[in-house]
């Protein structure tokens, strides 16, 4: 169906380091991670903290990313331990190093803190005699300077690297596995249920199975037409992965033209509906205080929350003129939520979301503007001098000193984690 010879070659790298939460807590304090099973997790005194990273012995009995604290059995032989984020990325920028040393920087792509690619097409055989042996070598020298294993795939583009990686590479005694387009049909196309396919997720596995589509193999050979008249660009796109073809390069990075910023929440324990405003309030003061940095206005806003059980409310609005400042921002998100969610439930998440930006130089006023409006974002403008010369915690609301505030158990961690 289409022809290779005209595809991508290049020889990549998908380099991804093993349990690395919770392999660099067992080497702190001393402990193998192929043989202890350990936990790190989001805070210890919660019992509804999220395991964020498990060793392979843990997860054997049941236990992985995204479980609770609360399902972990209390064993004498399972460690459980908090985040030390300052450490998770000291150590992932001395692996990066490492791998720089074999690549131009413009050839190398930080993926995640665990995660990243390398593009060795011009630069493998100053090193080694192939691909698959300079994997090796790196994968060596990451061992012996951190102590850290790292499983590795490789492959002729990015998409058939990292899933030479997801897929193959953990299963393999050496922790590499190398993909080429000839291996399709026997190594991708066999992948089922189709969310294991990277950029499948749930729901469009669901619309693929009710077209028949079950496998990569059912998708890589249905009609490009079809996917296209039913997914839009999403459905080509698809077809094309199906068959291992992805044109995306290192050295020419995706630009984002529609950004956003935002911020979201798993929530310590389940909040009543009245709670939720709490948190609100904060996630709004603190990613308007970004946007204001940028001299920008959000025309986009976004809201989601998440029962404790199943399920949740998204809703999204938008004014031309943008919202310009914090109160309005969570006057109009509140009032929805209070009209739409269940009283008699409880929550778990919450995310926000602004987008659509323009700069807040202009300003489009009339003789019908709230004066009040006004006021407050020059007051706004105020705020934001006392918290980049003394910190953004320095001046905070008064709700955030109730038992259903965050901001100030959330000072001073990481990425959300502690340091």
């Amino acid at each position: 169906m289409y022809n290779y010879d005209n595809c991508l070659n290049k020889d990549i790298l998908c380099v991804d380091l093993k349990s690395f939460f919770a392999s660099v807590s067992c080497i702190e304090k001393g402990l193998d991670p192929l043989t202890t099973k350990l936990a790190v997790v989001a805070d210890t005194k919660r019992q509804g903290s999220v395991v964020l990273a498990a060793t392979p012995p843990l997860k054997a009995i049941g236990i992985s990313t995204g479980s609770r604290l609360f399902e972990i059995p209390q064993r004498k032989d399972i460690y459980i331990i908090n985040p030390t984020m300052k450490k998770y990325i000291q150590l992932s920028t001395q692996i990066s190093k490492i791998a720089l040393d074999y690549v131009a920087p413009e050839d190398f792509h930080q993926y995640s803190i665990d995660e990243f690619f390398m593009d060795v097409s011009e630069s493998y055989h100053l090193f080694a005699h192939a691909p698959f042996s300079l994997a090796v070598q790196l994968q060596d020298r990451i061992f012996k300077h951190t102590q850290i294993r790292s499983t590795i795939g490789i492959g002729p583009n990015l998409l058939l690297a990292k899933l030479a990686m997801d897929i193959d590479a953990k299963h393999t005694k050496l922790g590499i596995s190398e993909w080429r387009y000839e291996d399709v049909p026997d190594k991708l196309w066999p992948i089922q249920p189709l969310r294991k396919m990277w950029g499948i997720n749930k729901r469009t596995e669901v619309k693929l199975n009710h077209k028949g589509i079950f496998t990569v193999g059912h998708l890589a050979n249905y009609s490009v037409e079809y996917l296209k008249r039913d997914f839009g660009i999403l459905g080509v796109d698809l077809h094309l992965h199906a068959n291992g073809i992805d044109e995306s390069m290192i050295r020419q990075p995706h630009k984002t033209y529609d950004k956003s910023l935002g911020k979201s929440q798993i929530l310590m324990r389940d909040y009543q509906l009245n709670e939720l405003k709490t948190v609100l309030n904060e996630q709004v003061d603190e990613v308007y205080f970004r946007a204001r940095k940028l001299n920008l206005y959000p025309t986009r806003i976004s809201v989601s929350v998440g029962y404790a059980d199943v399920g949740g409310v998204r809703k999204q609005f938008t004014n031309k003129s943008g919202f310009m400042n914090t109160y309005a921002i969570v006057d109009t998100l509140w009032a929805y939520l209070s009209q739409h969610l269940e009283t008699d439930r409880l929550y778990r998440t919450i995310a926000i979301s602004f987008g659509k930006f323009i700069p807040n130089q202009i300003q489009q006023l009339t003789l019908f503007d709230d004066p009040f409006q006004i006021k407050t974002e020059a007051v706004e403008k105020h705020l934001d001098f006392l918290r980049l010369k003394y910190g953004k915690n320095i001046v905070m609301r008064g709700s955030s000193l109730l038992p259903s505030g965050t901001l100030l158990e959330r000072k001073g961690l990481i990425a959300g984690h502690k340091a």
